[in-house]
């Protein structure tokens, strides 16, 4: 291959695809409320949990595509879903005192549009936008997501580089030895 390398698994983009800026912009704000309610309201841990959620799943985007289409479902919802929970579970576990939830007042069900059109205007290309917040968030948790994809690069190649220099060491001396 010219002007570039060959890959058996392909390393992960710097910018992320379309699709994951979708899911930001149209689950972003559940996600948010969620972190939001599972820490009981404290605003600074939600917004860290909240970023680790986007940004673990943006880690593993490709991967949990691919699982979502061989088998039908939305594996990258039950994927947030599990890591919101893990990381509130971790976050309660670390707190000195006991957190109670108790609810200000019942949020009020947002009211379906009347028609189908309205209903899929609010996905379609042509008339949904991007809000700023969601797409900041994407490309935050998206560039978090690709420089630890680096990185583990990186420690795969040295941790490649030592086997295969320790190995060589071991055979040598094994050569040496033998005579």
């Amino acid at each position: 291959m010219a002007g570039g390398a060959m890959y058996l698994i392909p390393p992960m983009d710097d910018e992320p695809p379309p699709e994951y800026v979708a899911f930001v912009t149209l689950r972003g704000a559940e996600l948010r409320a969620d972190a939001a309610r599972l820490v009981g309201g404290d605003a600074a841990a939600a917004e860290r949990i909240y970023l680790q959620a986007l940004t673990e799943t943006a880690g593993r985007w490709r991967r949990l595509r691919w699982w979502g289409r061989l088998t039908g479902t939305d594996a990258t919802a039950g994927y947030v879903r599990k890591f919101l929970d893990k990381s509130t579970e971790q976050w309660r576990e670390d707190q000195i005192y006991e957190v109670r939830v108790i609810p200000i007042h019942q949020q009020k069900l947002r009211e379906q549009p009347a028609t189908l059109a309205l209903r899929k205007a609010a996905v379609l290309d042509s008339t949904a936008r991007t809000s700023l917040d969601a797409l900041a968030d994407a490309e935050i948790a998206w560039v978090h997501a690709w420089r630890r994809s680096q990185w583990h690069h990186v420690a795969r190649v040295v941790g490649g580089g030592v086997l295969l220099v320790g190995g060589m060491i071991q055979y040598f001396s094994h050569l040496s030895t033998g005579y």
